[in-house]
């Protein structure tokens, strides 16, 4: 059985529909939820209102502040680092619920007032359905939230043209995609470097270049959200898990969590509930 079918299956039911949150509403479990690289099955437009924060995507890191809109695509690598004056909104969009948000990762930095107040307006519309109780209030979220890709499409055109991304960018991207779908395969950092085709000094070189962290870190962060998610979504034995994440024993599985986070697999999951 897959890994992400017993620690993501309440996700996967989330995913169903349209949600708008609060920046600390997105990570109910802990900062870990947000602050450590992982992948969601749904797109998501964060727009922060107030404050600073690091973000991680797109193969690299950037600064971010108010006034600034994110748009990650579903099963791309994220991570969020708010500060803890950092307010905002997020909204949670399934795959198909919005069509014409972009296919690719966006950050964009909003100075023009009147079109932050467009942005700003329909999410306090979709805020207004989400708790009206109205009839055909679902139909009504979808199509705010469908305007609100449309806004994201027009600031993205008023934009200047992207210059072709560095050949470090395009690598940092290719490994970001392995984190996604190979972080659990019980492959080394050197292994992925392989299989790119570089050394993993090279790698190394590039993702501190990128993101400020390394190949390694990145990948144990990765395998850490996972297995940290795993352990509190879901009531599995910390060996099927272990297993399902690649590590050659249980016993190897606990000294990792222990190393990381202070805490053995069971005092995680006690913490949790």
């Amino acid at each position: 059985m897959s890994h992400r079918v017993g620690c993501m299956a309440s996700d996967e039911n989330l995913a169903n529909e349209v949600r708008l949150l609060s920046l600390p509403q997105l990570a109910p479990l802990g900062r870990w939820q947000l602050d450590l690289p992982h992948d969601r099955p749904e797109h998501l437009l964060l727009w922060i209102t107030r404050g600073q924060g690091v973000a991680l995507f797109d193969g690299a890191r950037a600064g971010i502040g108010t006034h600034n809109a994110i748009f990650v695509p579903a099963r791309q690598l994220l991570a969020v680092d708010l500060g803890r004056q950092c307010f905002g909104q997020a909204l949670v969009l399934p795959v198909g619920s919005a069509p014409s948000l972009p296919d690719r990762p966006v950050h964009l930095r909003v100075r023009d007032v009147t079109t932050q107040n467009e942005l700003a307006g329909l999410l306090d519309a979709i805020t207004r359905e989400q708790d009206s109780g109205k009839s055909l209030n679902s139909k009504a979220v979808l199509a705010y939230s469908e305007l609100s890709a449309i806004w994201l499409q027009r600031v993205i055109e008023t934009e200047p043209a992207s210059p072709r991304a560095s050949a470090a960018r395009r690598l940092a991207r290719r490994y970001f995609d392995r984190l996604v779908h190979g972080h659990a395969t019980g492959a080394s950092m050197a292994d992925h470097a392989e299989a790119l085709g570089v050394t993993p000094t090279h790698l190394t070189r590039v993702c501190k270049s990128q993101t400020g962290r390394t190949a390694a870190a990145l990948l144990t962060s990765r395998v850490l959200h996972e297995a940290r998610a795993a352990l509190v979504q879901s009531n599995r034995p910390a060996s099927h898990i272990a297993k399902d994440l690649g590590f050659s024993s249980a016993a190897y599985f606990t000294r990792f969590m222990q190393h990381h986070t202070g805490l053995a697999p069971s005092a995680i999951r006690r913490s949790a509930a």
